[in-house]
């Protein structure tokens, strides 16, 4: 898995045993990244110039260099929302997240609410999520709301051995917010626990989520969610 295998390419996910990628590797990767941006041609696509960057992003965050790496993603959103491809942008969100910077929570923020908006691949969306569970205490309550929510778009939106695979990770990450949350470590305490928490139906979970994404956003938003929200079939 790309994006839950721990600092993204860096662990052995088959073996679980940490594979340190040394830096010469890394300054290589990122040459050969940045000889590409400068290789393309004359009248290229923005996309696929914001493709190669968000790529660059990625390796000077790996390389300790958040502030480049977040100012790179950045720009790279706009590009993404601009022409609305989404998955892209909530790539990029995830590396401002991760490169630890002034406006990575924001970033947080906006990536959970494209990734649980629009049908992006299920691993990115529990991902982003994740963030939310490892940033918030033992005892919030938006940690088993994130938790809920990634079992849930795992069930909608996965199939064949990633839903496999996703379904384990997402049942373990909700166990253990469980666990954390109320010393859950039973199956009757478990169903309590649901039940009590209101996590068991989509129409009352999601309406929270939004409330922990507002909590990461403040007013330091980087998308008119209205307009979006407008666009959509359906709505």
């Amino acid at each position: 898995m790309k994006f839950l295998s721990d600092d993204r390419g860096m662990r052995d996910v088959d073996s679980g045993d940490e594979v340190e990628i040394p830096v010469a590797q890394l300054e290589q990767a990122l040459a050969q990244a940045q000889q590409e941006m400068l290789e393309l041609p004359a009248g290229y696509h923005p996309l696929q110039k914001a493709v190669i960057q968000n790529r660059i992003a990625e390796l000077l965050v790996d390389l300790q260099r958040g502030e480049e790496a977040f100012d790179l993603a950045r720009e790279t959103f706009d590009v993404f929302v601009e022409a609305q491809q989404w998955e892209h942008a909530v790539q990029s969100c995830n590396v401002m997240f991760i490169a630890e910077q002034a406006g990575s929570l924001p970033a947080l923020g906006q990536g959970v609410w494209l990734a649980v908006t629009f049908p992006i691949d299920a691993e990115l969306s529990v991902a982003m999520l994740q963030h939310i569970i490892d940033e918030t205490p033992a005892d919030s309550d938006g940690a088993a709301v994130a938790a809920v929510t990634a079992c849930y778009l795992v069930d909608m939106r996965s199939e064949g051995k990633q839903r496999d695979n996703l379904t384990l990770f997402t049942n373990h990450m909700l166990g253990t917010v469980a666990r954390r949350h109320s010393d859950v470590s039973r199956q009757e305490q478990f169903d309590f626990w649901m039940e009590k928490m209101e996590l068991t139906e989509p129409e009352k979970f999601l309406p929270r989520l939004r409330n922990v994404v507002d909590v990461l956003v403040q007013e330091d938003w980087w998308v008119d969610r209205e307009a979006i929200w407008a666009s959509l079939p359906d709505q």
